[in-house]
């Protein structure tokens, strides 16, 4: 007997995948503006807190070391970014597909 409740490998593709892009996408932005957010005060706070030491391999670790915290806040906030991005981008194309009529390249 064939199932009739399983869509055919042809059909649009289905409203929940799409919400489920939006809704990912929007969880995504918001982690990236969070962690924009959290870079940009972390930054601030070693701006006004300078290292006071003479010793010139104290300041150089120092620096190194607020270098990579901040560059880690902002590869976070890069990635999350992207793939907000990328997320939103493949619910536009999903929503295309199914005004369209085209069918959906995603597997079910």
């Amino acid at each position: 007997m064939a199932d009739d409740s399983t869509p055919s490998p042809i059909a649009p593709p289905a409203l929940g995948k799409i919400l489920q892009c939006f809704s990912g996408s929007f969880v995504a932005g918001t982690m990236a503006m969070l962690a924009y957010r959290i870079m940009l005060s972390i930054a601030a706070n070693f701006a006004a807190r300078p290292v006071l030491s003479d010793n010139p391999a104290v300041a150089n670790i120092s620096a190194a070391v607020r270098t990579l915290v901040v560059g880690m806040a902002a590869l976070g906030a890069g990635v999350f970014g992207l793939a907000a991005l990328g997320i939103f981008l493949l619910g536009v194309q999903l929503l295309f597909q199914r005004l369209t009529g085209r069918p959906s390249t995603l597997p079910e």
